[in-house]
């Protein structure tokens, strides 16, 4: 393997490749400790420090995993690249809604770029709604519940300057994602936010070490429970690669066809039917359903929404439930919007191909319906077991959420998808130079 890491320097294209995305990563890391113009750095600290030590605290440093520490900086990337993750995903879904969009995305690489430039527009205007938002908030601490003033000249020109700074920001980081993924290696978008979270690690480690941490003589965690999070963090990795690789390989054959004096056809292959299709989606999609909610039913002043807020808030036991509940309908639903089954029979019969033993056409869609819900099945429990083991590990355990952030859910999930994607990429680019890759010794088989 290291060997392969140092045949990626032996390239020039792939070296090239590669120090332009590590130059790119670093550009896009600077924008989390660039600060907001107009706030109270040391008062911003002390607010943080408040509101992590109450009941909000876990949703605060989940969404600042994500930032990078950007958003406990008010860093002018403190809305990271989620707006464009949403623009894209709202996109997707109503491709699959509307008939327009569905048409231009059939259209090549000329519909593929419209649609693009249509999330471009969506990305700018989230942009301007969060920056404002979160102005109001910087504004407004008291809504909180808290007392530190961390805005130094609050009103209009304050919103409009934080509106255009966030908003400068994510637009500069979609833009590196977009030249990362055109002249770099690996996909930008993922990579930009992977290593927002890989950057929090120092802090976990840190949070980890003092868990074991004696106070008055006593240390709330021992050895033991050392080796349980190592085991943990191990079973987790290896589990997070197995659902992000599985597939089910649907054998797919194709029949003879002579034209001229060519006979084309008469192959046989598989179509891989992955079991985690929505990848991280349903995770966001139920966590964002839940944590916003809850946050609103606690701000009314009315007893049964104040209990209904408390019921469904982060960590609580109907929290879990109803999360593993959504995780498994938004896997379905993602499948559901995404797989075309019809689409897909109809294409294999229009090129000679056949499922064995399943009659083209409808019969096929049919089939392919049957196997995707029974993969998808599977692949949505293992999927809620990863995502709800973070919030039990905190709730139940308390660990930290920082660390317990490392121990599966989203962030993982992330992580392994793009360290594989990465790798499949690097990888490619040795074979076609004759280099074995990572799986294999790492020696020159040819020229290059």
């Amino acid at each position: 393997m290291f060997a392969a890491f140092a045949n990626c320097f032996k390239i020039p294209e792939l070296r090239s490749r590669i120090l332009f995305t590590l130059g790119l990563v670093f550009i896009s890391r600077l924008m989390t400790v660039v600060p907001t113009p107009g706030v109270d750095a040391s008062a911003l600290q002390r607010m943080i420090a408040e509101i992590e030590s109450n009941v909000q605290g876990g949703f605060l440093s989940w969404i600042d995993l994500f930032s990078g520490g950007a958003l406990s900086n008010c860093a002018i990337g403190a809305l990271s690249i989620w707006p464009y993750i949403s623009a894209s995903i709202i996109l997707q879904l109503m491709t699959a809604i509307i008939p327009a969009l569905e048409r231009l995305a059939r259209e090549g690489e000329a519909g593929r770029q419209k649609l693009t430039q249509y999330t471009r527009y969506f990305t700018l205007a989230i942009c301007l709604v969060q920056g404002l938002f979160l102005a109001i908030s910087l504004e407004n601490p008291q809504s909180l519940g808290l007392t530190h003033d961390v805005v130094v000249n609050p009103g209009m020109g304050f919103r409009l300057m934080t509106m255009i700074t966030m908003t400068t920001g994510t637009m500069l980081l979609m833009w590196l994602g977009e030249q990362i993924s055109e002249r770099g290696i690996g996909n930008g978008m993922s990579i930009i936010i992977a290593v927002n979270i890989v950057s929090r690690l120092p802090n976990a480690v840190y949070a980890g070490a003092a868990m074991f941490k004696k106070v008055d003589g006593v240390s709330q965690f021992n050895i033991f429970h050392l080796v349980g999070l190592l085991a943990m963090l191990f079973l987790v990795t290896a589990a997070t690669i197995a659902l992000t690789q599985g597939q089910r390989k649907l054998p797919i054959n194709t029949t003879k066809r002579v034209v001229g004096r060519k006979v084309y056809g008469g192959q046989n292959t598989y179509m891989p039917l992955r079991v985690n299709y929505s990848g991280v989606m349903p995770i966001i999609f139920a966590s964002a359903l839940l944590t916003f909610p809850a946050v609103i039913l606690k701000k009314i002043p009315i007893d049964w929404c104040q209990a209904v807020g408390d019921a469904i808030y982060l960590g609580r036991p109907l929290y879990l439930v109803l999360e593993a509940t959504l995780i498994i309908f938004f896997s379905y639903f993602w499948v559901a919007t995404q797989f075309n089954p019809v689409q897909i029979a109809d294409d294999l019969k229009r090129n000679g191909g056949y499922v064995p033993g399943i009659r083209p056409g409808t019969p096929t869609a049919e089939f392919l319906d049957m196997t995707m819900t029974r993969i998808t099945l599977f692949g949505a429990i293992f999927l809620a077991v990863i995502a709800v083991l973070p919030t039990v590990m905190a709730a139940q355990f308390k660990v930290p959420s920082l660390v317990a952030g490392f121990l599966g859910g989203t962030s993982m999930l992330i992580i392994v998808g793009v360290a594989l994607d990465t790798m499949r990429q690097v990888e490619s680019h040795l074979l076609m130079r004759h280099y074995d890759g990572f799986l294999t010794k790492g020696k020159l088989r040819g020229r290059r």
